[in-house]
């Protein structure tokens, strides 16, 4: 099997833990566009990224499509099933080709069981993720559709790493809540001001500090 990355969550992951993702878990591969497992789907694993990145989404009760996150290696992910047995909250789909690993829930409960020291990793976890609904919730009530877009672009493109981001003004609408003709609008204004530049495909982030101002990171 490939090695377990070093980034995101497991980078700070007890040896426990990355023992049990390599004894235990189950290596899978995704092409690209695969669902990994759909909104109201029954859970009944923990997954881990090895490789690639996959895009967690929504879909409202009207059928709206509202995008989540993309995670990528290192990240840890559907540690909901463990905790409270029953459905999928998200749809978990493949960008690119992705490797996992998948544990079983059984497995986890038997290793915490024999393992207390295990259930640090797993309160950390779900930590970050209702730490990071909490700010998803505030930003989508309280913030205007330019720092929401900001600051979403900021998160999917972290300066030195990636100012090229292959995302269509459709997806990012489904990002932020909003239309496809308001963030098309917003971006041709940061396109005028040479903050980003607008190309079929995608776009591309040339002024980050700029950006920073714009998301008012100071806030909420």
């Amino acid at each position: 099997m490939a090695e377990l990355p070093t980034t995101g969550f497991l980078s700070g992951a007890s040896d426990r833990l990355r023992e049990t993702l390599n004894r235990q878990a189950q290596e899978m591969q995704l092409a690209p566009g695969d669902t990994l497992f759909e909104q109201g789907d029954e859970g009944t694993a923990l997954y881990a990224v090895i490789d690639g990145e996959l895009e967690l989404s929504i879909l409202s009760s009207t059928g709206r499509r509202h995008i989540l996150d993309r995670i990528s290696a290192g990240a840890v992910f559907g540690e909901i099933a463990l905790f409270d047995p029953g459905v999928r909250t998200a749809t978990a789909t493949s960008v690119g080709r992705s490797t996992l690993r998948r544990l079983d829930r059984k497995d986890v409960l038997t290793q915490l069981q024999n393992h207390p020291e295990l259930a640090e990793d797993m309160l950390r976890l779900a930590g970050q993720r209702m730490r990071w609904m909490s700010t998803q919730l505030n930003e989508q009530v309280f913030l205007p559709l330019p720092v929401r877009l900001a600051r979403k672009l900021l998160h999917l493109s972290p300066e030195g790493q990636n100012d090229w981001l292959k995302l269509s003004q459709a997806e990012l609408a489904e990002y932020v809540g909003a239309t496809r003709e308001a963030v098309s609008k917003t971006l041709a204004g940061w396109k005028r001001n040479s903050i980003l530049d607008i190309r079929r495909g995608g776009v591309e982030i040339l002024d980050h500090a700029a950006l920073e101002e714009l998301a008012e990171l100071d806030m909420i």
